[in-house]
């Protein structure tokens, strides 16, 4: 098979224009660095997180103690022309985020006869109102008298006294479901109502009026109802008070909230069980003065952002993650190894290697800590995806204690070796979390409740294995790469699970493969240059809406981004490296597309989310994605081409 150029006529790249744009680019991003030698940008995701956290203050009563007023200026400045507040840039507008937006404008003290809340509103109504939304929109209506109890699914609190060896337990769950739902064993037991003033009620966002809702669970209409019998069940002994080892489960319960609150006051690194649990501790009459409530406080100030105007929170925070792509970008790009940037980023990293047993340790009995996690403390969930790109990171920066970086390094790749799934591939967090079963109990509506092995993740291991010389024990390179096979699809495209969406997943495919396997798999690769090339746009970059989630006729179709034409060209050159058979004209159209909306800053500007945190429901602006991945795209160039 060749490759398929999308047009006839060869552009040229001017090499002037490209060695300005690399050196501006990295002058930039070289100023972004913090004292303490990290890169760290902002995390960009929809309003709930920021509008749940006006509700749990409002719940403690510690409302007066941030500057919540400052969310009213931001979620105004965040609804769209339709009414609507948007799931990722550009969607029209999504309903369970709408809801919890003007749920947070209401709680602030916003009439419901505000211009831009009845504009809300017809939008709500038209989406069917708040009995359409998601579950877990629901439960926190529910906590403040807006939505009834009986409409929201049981989680027996017993099932955190399962055994480990259980065909169900809680570490059948992925991390971020186990570490969200451990909390809510005891809110959903105790089903509280706080009480914020007497007559507040979101009554008008039922389209079918509020005497006239049902408070029933949704039928599959196939043997998945048995979830819903178990629900009634559950539902019944609650209300008998016939829960069994109720008083255990609790106790059980509180302990693991408290055992796995990180030294920073945050709970697995993510906003969701740090709000969780929060609410757990006040329905645990917890005194606001308590230790544990005060860290868990303080950790959410530390995800927020307030502006002179606005006040925001994080979903997440990424130190790790950004330090380690922009020390590969620089690195690439040209900055000398031993750069003293270079030196205080990658010893920056060194000492954030995990070396505490953490969750994975259930499941995974043989191997030793030894991963990188996302944030800045988060010792129970190293990943997989940034151990990785750390691994590569430091590899390619010369440290002056190399002997210490390679023992890191050694250690990281042995614990990563012992995380891999029976089907092949590496997931993020966990080891054969891949119940699919799990996804269709009610409570989970997000389709997040496992975290079985990706293309994305998997390649992002093959790669670090042949682009750093590193080897894994047996057969699992081979056992990794039929697992690729398998999941490429028939038009040549790998799904991507964190990015979004094809564009990703088949660009870090690529990649691993031109490091590891390039001979074995160039049919394989050909078939995916050639569709990359095929989903170029007219104006030299790629783009992919988030919408290719829901519709996979949507795969590679969008407008031009900065951080998608970077993946897309990363793939084609490292491709091009490693077989010798360039998609010239592709590639220099992608670069010239990167030259031409350069600013005169040296980044480049992007709105659209092209992160992933959970498909269909929940993405990313990650604010560094725009800026060292198209870096690192036209380093990779100038290396490639200035040799040719």
């Amino acid at each position: 098979m060749q490759i398929k150029e999308s047009v006839s006529s060869v552009e040229r790249v001017n090499q002037f224009n490209l060695s300005q744009a690399i050196m501006v680019s990295q002058q930039y991003l070289l100023s972004l660095q913090y004292p303490d030698g990290y890169w760290w940008g902002e995390l960009e995701s929809n309003i709930t997180l920021t509008a749940e956290t006006v509700l749990l203050h409002k719940i403690w009563g510690t409302d007066t103690t941030r500057p919540l007023h400052k969310v009213e200026t931001y979620l105004r400045r965040q609804q769209n022309e339709q009414g609507g507040w948007e799931l990722f840039y550009g969607d029209g507008g999504e309903l369970s985020t709408s809801v919890e937006a003007y749920m947070a404008l209401r709680l602030l003290g916003v009439s419901q006869e505000d211009p831009a809340l009845i504009r809300a509103r017809d939008f709500i109504l038209s989406k069917g109102g708040i009995s359409q939304t998601r579950i877990f929109t629901k439960f926190h209506l529910a906590l403040i008298g807006c939505y009834d109890w009986r409409g929201i699914p049981s989680i027996p609190p017993w099932i955190i006294l399962l055994p480990n060896n259980f065909f169900f337990n809680i570490y059948e769950m992925s991390s971020w479901a186990r570490e969200s739902t451990v909390p809510l064993l005891i809110v959903f037991d105790k089903k509280p109502v706080f009480q914020i003033n007497s007559d507040f009620t979101l009554n008008e966002l039922y389209a079918e009026g509020i005497a006239n809702v049902k408070y029933t669970l949704p039928s599959n209409g196939n043997w998945l109802d048995i979830f819903l019998k178990l629900d009634k069940v559950f539902k019944w002994s609650n209300k008998n008070n016939l829960v069994p080892f109720h008083k255990k489960s609790i106790q059980s319960s509180e302990k693991w909230i408290l055992d796995h609150q990180q030294e920073s006051g945050d709970w697995g690194g993510i906003m969701p069980p740090m709000v969780n649990s929060l609410i757990a501790f006040r329905v645990l009459d917890y005194d606001i003065a308590d230790p544990c409530v005060q860290k868990g406080f303080e950790a959410i100030d530390r995800f927020s952002i307030e502006e002179e105007e606005t006040y925001r929170v994080q979903a997440c925070v990424s130190p790790v993650w950004d330090t380690g792509w922009a020390l590969r970008a620089l690195v690439e790009s040209g900055l000398k190894p031993d750069h003293q940037a270079l030196v205080k980023g990658g010893e920056w990293l060194l000492n954030q290697q995990v070396l505490d047993y953490g969750d994975w340790s259930i499941k995974n009995t043989q191997g030793k800590p030894g991963g990188w996690s996302f944030e800045f403390t988060n010792r129970f969930y190293p990943d997989l995806d940034d151990s990785g790109v750390i691994v590569m990171a430091l590899h390619g920066v010369k440290l002056p204690d190399e002997k210490r970086k390679q023992a890191a390094i050694n250690r990281c790749v042995e614990w990563m070796a012992t995380m891999q799934c029976k089907p092949g591939g590496w997931a993020a967090f966990d080891v054969d979390n891949d119940k699919n079963w799990i996804n269709e109990i009610p409570y989970g509506d997000l389709k997040a409740m496992i975290d079985p092995n990706t293309a994305d993740i998997t390649a992002r291991v093959l790669e670090m294995l042949g682009s750093c010389g590193l080897e894994i024990d047996g057969d699992r390179v081979q056992k990794a790469l039929a697992y690729l096979n398998k999941e490429q699809e028939v038009d040549g495209s790998w799904f991507g699970r964190w990015g979004v969406n094809y564009i990703y997943g088949t660009s870090g495919v690529l990649s691993a493969l031109a490091a590891i396997a390039a001979e074995t798999h160039k049919p394989q690769m050909e078939k995916a240059v050639n569709w990359l090339v095929g989903c170029q746009n007219n104006d030299g970059g790629w783009g992919e809406t988030c919408w290719s989630y829901n519709d996979s006729s949507l795969k590679g179709v969008g407008g031009s981004t900065a951080s998608q034409t970077a993946w897309a060209l990363i793939g084609l050159l490292d491709t091009g490296k490693a077989l010798g058979n360039f998609a010239t004209d592709a590639i220099k159209r992608g670069i010239n597309y990167l030259l031409t909306n350069q600013t005169a800053e040296g980044t480049w500007e992007e709105t659209e989310f092209t992160g992933t945190g959970f498909p269909c429901h929940f993405y990313i602006r990650y604010h560094l994605y725009c800026h060292y991945f198209p870096l690192m795209a036209l380093g990779r160039y100038h290396n490639l081409y200035s040799k040719m």
